[in-house]
């Protein structure tokens, strides 16, 4: 795994703004919701530690992350790779010496009825989709619960991001729609194992978005006849993803967003 910080661990930057003094882990950050996200938070004062295979995307975002006076850890990692997937977080705590937020985003669509499916497409969307939320999420945990018990907000997040198929199956789109089915039963089961201890669990269940993702015709059609105007664009996503990590949350967790589309 390569790794990058453009400031020693520890050290932060300007305080400002309601996430100032945190640290955010954001997976699959190279490009769509990943990115928007990393740059909402890091709006919102968070140091940011981004993980995806892309190492110059990555590097783009944390310029940018730097003109907003925030640190940004570079970490390249496939996340298909369950020590790769364990050690980001890692090496984020190393890096930027706490973690206050994780963000597992990371994910993959391979559509396609089951009879017709591509099985190495399913085992991708197992291991992104499921296996990497599961092995980040227990990885952190440990960071978070001393953050919430520890750090000034008295609190820490995880946010998951699911899609409206974790609720409605539809043909084409079975293995997909089981595999965020999962995330959103880990996510509950999840908060009612930590909320207790201080550390928020949010599920964000986003429609169509226009990402590269989407692009793909197949994948596109799964939106049917969806009109492209009214399509989610990443930074809806980023910032129900910023609410739900921030002060004016409050006592919400467990909360699902469900974002159907622009009207």
């Amino acid at each position: 795994m390569n790794t990058g910080n453009d400031r020693h661990a520890g050290e932060t930057g300007p305080s400002y703004g309601p996430l100032s003094g945190c640290v955010a882990l954001v997976t699959g950050a190279s490009s769509g919701i990943g990115a928007a996200t990393a740059v909402a938070l890091a709006r919102q004062g968070a140091d940011l530690a981004v993980v995806a295979r892309r190492t110059e995307r990555l590097e783009d975002l944390a310029a940018t992350a730097r003109k907003e006076g925030r640190s940004c850890a570079v970490l390249t990692a496939d996340l298909r790779d369950t020590a790769q997937a364990r050690r980001c977080v890692e090496d984020a705590v190393e890096q930027c010496g706490r973690l206050d937020v994780l963000v597992n985003n990371a994910g993959s669509v391979a559509p396609g009825k089951v009879e017709e499916g591509d099985p190495e497409g399913w085992e991708r969307m197992l291991d992104l989709n499921v296996r990497t939320v599961l092995h980040t999420s227990q990885q952190a945990l440990p960071h978070l619960l001393r953050t919430a018990s520890d750090g000034p907000r008295g609190v820490a997040d995880v946010v998951n991001v699911s899609s409206v198929a974790g609720r409605l199956a539809r043909p084409g789109n079975g293995v997909y729609s089981a595999t965020k089915h999962a995330v959103g039963a880990m996510s509950e089961a999840m908060r009612q194992e930590v909320t207790a201890r201080g550390v928020r669990v949010g599920l964000i269940e986003p429609g169509m978005v226009a990402t590269e993702l989407t692009t793909d015709s197949a994948i596109a059609a799964a939106g049917r006849g969806m009109p492209r105007e009214s399509w989610l664009h990443p930074e809806d996503i980023a910032r129900a993803l910023v609410f739900l990590c921030s002060a004016a949350n409050g006592a919400i967790t467990g909360e699902t967003l469900t974002l159907a589309g622009r009207r």
